[in-house]
Parts: structure tokens; sequence; C-alpha cells
């Protein structure tokens, strides 16, 4: 039975191909691409934009048609509908199935808590947050780049998180990616070493959102500098959006190019600050209410107080004056916040710990080299103590999770983020754990002395 429907016609041409052209190269090229129409001999495919349509002409068009051929028995022409606008692909009067819920192009796991919901506002972040919400719901418009910029542990990746969390309910089919500058050099360099630059670009340049976070470790590193520069141009002229986060102003960077700043500042900048008590006061009970704990009044303003400059220092808190009251079943008075969140206090004043310190101390400690804590063996006995100084580096100091793996053997932002979940819940399920972390803290403390 010759084939006649053009969604039947592409579905089986592009399995046909499968088997010759290789997994990857059908799902990169091939997958994104949607029969529209077969009128007039002619069948029409909707692709994400040109270099897609450029792409699969050059690759694979001759091929194509004979397919087309064997399958339909009659000669069948290909053409290209290119689209401009996300909302084209989805429009937002269309009702959504729950079981689309998901991206078909799910190239990295958004963290779920990370929404605007849980973002707490306050005036140091109002800006930043009101301008994220508004990009979600109209991608690659008005604030087409969006650069946030400010201190570590103040909310730049749980924005990024948020609006690509957002883009996915109200649009299911968009293509969002968030990554990290130092995983996309990564991803570069592998590309240039196996000979697959052509992969490497379909992948960042079909997307109809890119929240690239880190961006200063990119600049200066020449080659994957300009790659993110074409990259850049490739979404923008698609009207894609683009959103980079940063560890500071895009006019306080010094870029080989100076042509990539500029096109930074084409969008729209903005900076968050250090939140002030009472912005931290509601951070910490919106914390409380989504781990299910009752914090007195009094400990929540002694802990909002005490911890100024990092957010994500003062979540980490919390965790831990929680896991201590579910050890003892005791109330959580001042004193006992006082004294459990010695450490962390200190190293919010400035009393500043080394990474290097960390990882001297809990390599005694375990009885292991510092060098194999930085390698790559996944022993148990190797892993854990890695795991361990990957966490109390997160908690102790203000360096990035990128610094962060990168000062352990060139890990990846993921492989940290991974190791702080992990050691987070022994923390909250084992008290004699939590006594562990509690004497490691402070070891290195004193160590720093």
């Amino acid at each position: 039975m010759k084939i006649a429907d053009s969604a039947e016609l592409w579905s089986q041409a592009v399995e046909r191909l499968r088997a010759e052209i290789g997994e990857e190269n059908a799902e990169l090229w091939l997958k994104p691409a949607q029969a529209v129409s077969l009128e007039g001999g002619v069948l029409t495919l909707r692709v994400p934009n040109k270099f897609f349509s450029d792409g699969i002409k050059e690759r694979y068009q001759k091929r194509l048609i004979a397919v087309f051929r064997e399958l339909s028995g009659a000669d069948v022409g290909l053409d290209f509908r290119v689209e401009r606008d996300i909302s084209r692909v989805l429009p937002p009067s269309d009702p959504v199935p729950e079981a689309s819920s998901q991206s078909d192009f799910a190239l990295s796991e958004l963290n779920p808590r990370y929404t605007f919901e849980t973002f707490v506002i306050g005036e140091s972040n109002r800006l930043a947050r009101a301008t994220a919400e508004s990009i979600a719901k109209s991608p690659g418009t008005q604030y087409n780049p969006y650069v946030i910029y400010g201190g570590v542990g103040l909310g730049k990746t749980h924005l990024m998180h948020a609006i690509g969390n957002a883009m996915r309910r109200q649009h299911p089919k968009a293509r969002v990616l968030y990554t990290t500058s130092e995983q996309f050099v990564n991803e570069f360099i592998a590309a240039v070493q196996n000979n697959a630059l052509d992969a490497f670009r379909a992948r960042y340049r079909s997307l109809d959102c890119l929240l690239i976070d880190d961006i200063q470790f990119l600049i200066a590193k020449d080659r994957s500098e300009q790659e993110f520069f074409h990259t850049f141009n490739a979404l923008f002229d698609s009207r894609k959006q683009i959103v980079v986060s940063s560890d500071r102003s895009p006019k306080e960077m010094s870029p080989l190019e100076q042509r990539l700043i500029s096109r930074l500042e084409w969008g729209f900048v903005a900076d968050i600050k250090p939140p002030d008590l009472e912005t931290r006061i509601a951070i910490l009970r919106k914390k409380a209410a989504l781990e299910g704990f009752a914090v007195p009044d009094d400990v929540v303003l002694f802990v909002a107080s005490s911890v100024k400059t990092n957010v994500r220092l003062l979540e980490g808190s919390l965790i831990r004056l929680k896991a201590f009251q579910s050890m003892t079943g005791a109330p959580l008075t001042v004193d006992d916040a006082r004294d459990i969140l010695k450490d962390t206090l200190a190293s919010d004043e400035g009393n500043p710990v080394r990474i290097e310190t960390i990882q001297r101390v809990v390599a005694l400690k375990y009885s292991v080299e510092v060098k194999d804590i930085k390698g790559h063996q996944r022993t148990a006995s190797i892993a854990l103590p890695r795991q361990v100084a990957m966490y109390l580096s997160c908690v102790m100091t203000d360096q990035s999770s990128t610094d962060i793996g990168r000062a352990f053997g060139g890990k990846d932002h993921s492989t940290v983020l991974h190791a702080r979940k992990k050691i987070e819940r022994k923390v909250e399920e084992d008290p004699f754990f939590l006594e562990l972390i509690n004497r490691l803290q402070a070891d290195i403390k004193a160590a720093e002395r």
C-alpha cells in the first residue's frame, strides 16, 4: 500500500534513514522536523530555523527524495517552512495534553524546585525577577539577550531554572537548554576532537531558549568564545531567547573579542544584590514551609541577622537546624542555633576558607590522599570523602559550583551539585554523620587560623 499521508510518509522515511545515517544524526537533524502537508507532489516540513533546512538539504535531501519515491510510488519533492516564533510552534490558546507536559527535546534537567513561585522577592532582586517572568511569557522579544549578574548564592541560577520551567509549562515543545559555560567549552572541545562540530552546532543553534550560567568563565577562551559568538548570532537572528548569568556586569568583563560584550549589552542587564533583613527572613520562612519545618520566630531572626551575604548559605543553615531538631526532638532555641551554626556564621563574617584546606582536612580524616579526592576513582572509599569535601566547599566557601568542580580535578558543575544533594540527605537522615560534618567544619576553621 502506497503512502499518501504527510506525517506517515515523513515518519517512515526517518525510520528508513535512521539505519543508514545513525541514531545520533537522525535525532539531531530529522526528528525536530515535522511534516506539515503533502500537496502537489511536494512534502513540506516545518523546521526550527534556517540552520536546519540548510543542513537537511545539504546532507540528506537526495536520499530523502529517493526514499519518498520508494514509499509512495511517486516522485515527491521537499520544501521547508522555517519557524520564526515559538508561539507558532505552540499557540498559547491550544490545550496542552497532560501527557505532553515535558519537552520532546529535554537536553537538560531543570530543577523542579527552582520556580518563580519559590523565588522570594525583595528590593535586591525585584527587577531581575520581574524581567525573568516577562521573558518566560514572551521569549525572544523585548528582553533579548538577558544578562543577570551578582555575587555567589544570590539566586541567579534559581531565576534561570525558573525561566526554563515556566517556558516548558507554557510551551511543552520548546527546546530549552540550561548549561554552564564550562559544559559548553567541554562539549565544544569534544566536538572538535571527534569531528562532530555539525552535531554540536545543530544542538545549540536549534534551541528556542539557551540559559547559560557563569558566562565569565567563557570569556577570553578564544575559540570557545568565538563559537559562542556565532551561536549567539544564530539564535538572536532567529528571535530565540538567550539568558546568561555572570558574577560581574558585561562592562567589567575583559574579553578577547569586544564584539561579544557588545552583543550582551544589546538586551537587558539586571543585577541581584545581597538581600536585606526582611527578604532574608522571608526566604527562611518559605524554605521552612517547603521543608515542613517549624522554626521559632526568634531563631529565624537570629539566622537572618547573622547570615547576610549568601542565600545559599542561608538555606543551608536551615537544613542543618532541621537535622539537629529531627535528631534531638527538642524545640530549637537561639542558643542551639548559635552553637550549631558557629562555623557557618564565621564563614559568612569574612573569615575565608580555602578549598585546598577542606581537601586536606577531609583526606586526613578518611585516610586517603588529596590526589585521590581530586582524581577520578569511583570506589566507595574515595567517592564518599570526595563528595564530603565538595559539600563542605559549597557551604564553607563563596566559590561557585563550577569553580569547585575545577578545584576537584576538572569535575563538572552537575557532579558538584549531585555531591551536595547526596551529603545534604545524609546529614538530614544520620545524626552521627551530622556530628562528623560538624567536627570536620571545626577542624577546617582551626586549620585556617
